[in-house]
């Protein structure tokens, strides 16, 4: 029986596609955002750079082939292979050596971004159980940071496959001036933020 691959297996995609989400900021939340902040050129408008999704397998170094498998979901779930993280430094405490796998990560740019965003807010989120909404903590920089729990709430990844439970770091990077127009931004794209009941 062959071996299945488990490599992120990405369809090739029409010459000239546009992401749905990618229309939507150009047609949609570019004449919101000039309208709310009073800009004066579309150059002004904060957008999405990229997203970069950061795992930590923290018993990796007892086991190496957690890593790997980590990479494996990680490629799966953001549709580009991750490259596998390693210690930058010796920590006796954890029995970490420089130049151990630690970790995987993938930065997403452009279709990939835009594709993995809107699977984000539109099937993974909604699966985690008794979601209220996201944090609307930013980082003083105009970038967000996401806190996954469980990588099982994408639906890429088969739940009776999988070895261990682990979370991961989702970074939006804009380039907004202020937590205010980046907040606006990522809310425009659709993120769930926590409502406040005044």
């Amino acid at each position: 029986m062959a071996k299945k691959n488990n490599t992120a297996e990405v369809a090739a995609l029409p010459t000239g596609y546009v992401p749905a989400l990618k229309k939507v900021y150009k047609e949609e939340i570019v004449p919101k955002l000039m309208k709310d902040f009073n800009y004066t050129t579309v150059m002004q408008c904060p957008k999405l750079v990229k997203i970069t999704i950061n795992e930590g397998v923290g018993d990796a170094t007892g086991d190496k082939k957690l890593v790997e498998v980590a990479q494996q979901e990680l490629s799966i779930i953001s549709g580009q292979k991750a490259v596998i993280t390693h210690s930058r430094k010796d920590i006796s405490n954890f029995k970490l050596r420089r130049g151990m796998p630690i970790g995987t990560k993938v930065t997403l740019r452009d279709v990939k971004m835009y594709e993995f965003l809107e699977r984000l807010i539109r099937v993974s989120l909604p699966r985690i159980r008794d979601f209220n909404g996201i944090s609307e903590k930013m980082d003083g920089k105009g970038n967000y940071t996401l806190g996954i729990k469980e990588q099982i709430i994408f639906p890429e990844i088969d739940i009776d496959k999988i070895s261990k439970i682990l979370g991961m770091e989702i970074t939006f990077v804009t380039t907004a001036k202020t937590d205010e127009e980046a907040h606006a931004l990522l809310k425009a794209f659709g993120l769930p933020f926590k409502k406040h009941n005044n």
